[in-house]
């Protein structure tokens, strides 16, 4: 089993910043990706930033050049730098880690959501 523990969401205000976490624990082997994605309330859940082995990133449009996302190997760990944030980011945050446990089985885990609102 592969799991994943999210925090930093909150509230904050247009043009704040946050910092989301998600580590991943359990009988991991390897990683290949680590991404966040968001699921805003009436929409589709989307993509906002993934990172690959040999920290290869992308993002959605939307958030670049605003948003950074980061893994520490060692601690299994992603995250995602949230700088200023608009009304529209608010929306659930979920993190997503695709890889291969100690049995060789590939696995992609999700984490259970982190709320991120942006209000004045």
């Amino acid at each position: 089993q592969v799991y994943l523990v999210e925090s930093g969401g909150g509230l904050v205000q247009p043009g704040g910043s946050l910092r989301l976490s998600c580590v991943a624990s359990g009988s991991i082997f390897s990683i290949n990706a680590m991404g966040w994605y968001r699921q805003a309330p009436g929409k589709q859940r989307e993509l906002v930033a993934k990172i690959i082995s040999g920290g290869i990133t992308n993002y959605v449009d939307s958030v670049k050049g605003r948003f950074t996302i980061s893994r520490d190997n060692a601690k299994n760990t992603v995250y995602l730098q949230m700088n200023s944030l608009k009304l529209e980011d608010t929306a659930v945050y979920y993190c997503n880690v695709v890889g291969s446990m100690l049995t060789r089985t590939r696995f992609d885990s999700w984490g259970q959501g982190t709320q991120v609102t942006v209000s004045s």
